[in-house]
C-alpha cells in the first residue's frame, strides 16, 4: 500500500503564503493579490525546493526567459518581476534576506500606449437624448453612463455604490476605492436627472420581484450588476452611438480626467476625484490633453499644414 505524502512546503512557497497574508492584511486591491499570486506561484515552481541564498539576478532572468517563452507577453513579464521584488521587499524588512536581486534585472521596455479618449463632442452625442433600442434598462443605463463619465469612477467602484451611499442634497457620492479607501465623489444636474428618474423604476422592478436589495446599480433579476454586465452594456451603447466598438468603462473614466483638464481643472483636484494614490498615475492625463492640443493645432493653424 503506497502513502501518499505531501511533499514539503518550499521556502519560497511559505514566504508568498505570508506576504500574500501581508497584502490581504494592509487591504491591498483583490485584483493586486490575484495578480501576485499567479506570478509568484510559478515563480516558486520554478526555483523548486531551493533556499532564498541559491536565488541570485541570474535566477530571475531564467525566470522571465521562460515566461517568454511560454508565449506572455511584456506587459506580464513585467508584472511578474514587479511582484518579485515586492516581495523581496518585504523579505528584507522582516529580515529574511539582505538584497534585492530582482533590482538588478531590467524591466522590460513596454510600448507607450495612450487610449483614445472620446471627444467632449462624442461624449455628449453619447449622453444626450434617447437611449438606443439597445439599452435593454434604459432609465438605469443611462444613469450608469452618467456616473461613470460625471464621476470619473471605476467599473468596480460603480458596481459597489449603495443606494445609501447617495448623498442628493449634497450632490455627493461615498465611493469605495481600492484598499477599500473612501472618497466624496460630486455629481452634476444631468446624474441628478438621472437618478432621480431611475430611483422609482428600481423600486418599481424590486417590488414586482419581492426582492429587496442595498445595490444602487441591479440587473433584471434583482440583483446587483456585475463590471462584466456594465462593459457589455457600454460598448453596446457606444457602438449604438456611433462610438468605436474598443470603448469600455474605463475609457469613460480616461474622458473625465481628459476634460476636466481641457477645461482648466487643477491636476490634484482631478487626483482627489479620480482617487488616485499617486500624482504621477494622474499626470498621465496631461499627455493625452498634451496630444489633444497638438491634434487641434495640426489641423487647425495654417502654418501646420
Amino acid at each position: 500500500m503506497t502513502v501518499d505524502r505531501k511533499q514539503p512546503r518550499t521556502p519560497v512557497e511559505l514566504a508568498t503564503d505570508s506576504f500574500l497574508r501581508h497584502l490581504r492584511e494592509r487591504n491591498a486591491s483583490a485584483h493586486t493579490i490575484k495578480a501576485y499570486a499567479g506570478d509568484l506561484d510559478a515563480f516558486a515552481q520554478y526555483a523548486g525546493a531551493g533556499g532564498w541564498n541559491e536565488i541570485d539576478h541570474i535566477a530571475i532572468r531564467g525566470f522571465l526567459s521562460r515566461l517568454y517563452d511560454q508565449g506572455l507577453g511584456k506587459a506580464s513579464v513585467a508584472r511578474a518581476l514587479a511582484a518579485l521584488r515586492s516581495l523581496y521587499r518585504w523579505l528584507a524588512q522582516e529580515g529574511v534576506v539582505e538584497q534585492n536581486p530582482a533590482k538588478l534585472v531590467s524591466t522590460p521596455k513596454l510600448p507607450k500606449k495612450l487610449p483614445r479618449v472620446p471627444t467632449i463632442e462624442e461624449m455628449n452625442s453619447v449622453l444626450d437624448g434617447k437611449m438606443p433600442e439597445v439599452a435593454s434598462f434604459p432609465e438605469r443605463d443611462r444613469l450608469m453612463l452618467e456616473l461613470l463619465y460625471d464621476c470619473g469612477i471605476r467599473n468596480s467602484e460603480l458596481v459597489g455604490i449603495n443606494v445609501d451611499d447617495i448623498r442628493l442634497s449634497s450632490e455627493a457620492i461615498l465611493i469605495r476605492g481600492k484598499g477599500k479607501k473612501e472618497r466624496y465623489v460630486p455629481f452634476g444636474s444631468a446624474a441628478r436627472d438621472a437618478l432621480v428618474t431611475y430611483l422609482p423604476w428600481r423600486q418599481q422592478l424590486l417590488a414586482t420581484l419581492k426582492r429587496t436589495s442595498a445595490a444602487l446599480l441591479i440587473n433584471q433579476r434583482g440583483g446587483r450588476l456585475t463590471t462584466r454586465s456594465v462593459g457589455r452594456i457600454v460598448k453596446r451603447i457606444a457602438v449604438a452611438k456611433g462610438l468605436s466598438p474598443d470603448v469600455h468603462p474605463h475609457t469613460l473614466r480616461h474622458a473625465f480626467g481628459t476634460h476636466m483638464l481641457e477645461e482648466g481643472a487643477d491636476l490634484r483636484a482631478i487626483q482627489e476625484l479620480l482617487g488616485h494614490e499617486r500624482l504621477a498615475t494622474t499626470q498621465r492625463y496631461t499627455q493625452l490633453s498634451v496630444r489633444h492640443v497638438m491634434n487641434v493645432y495640426d489641423q487647425t493653424h495654417p502654418r501646420a499644414k
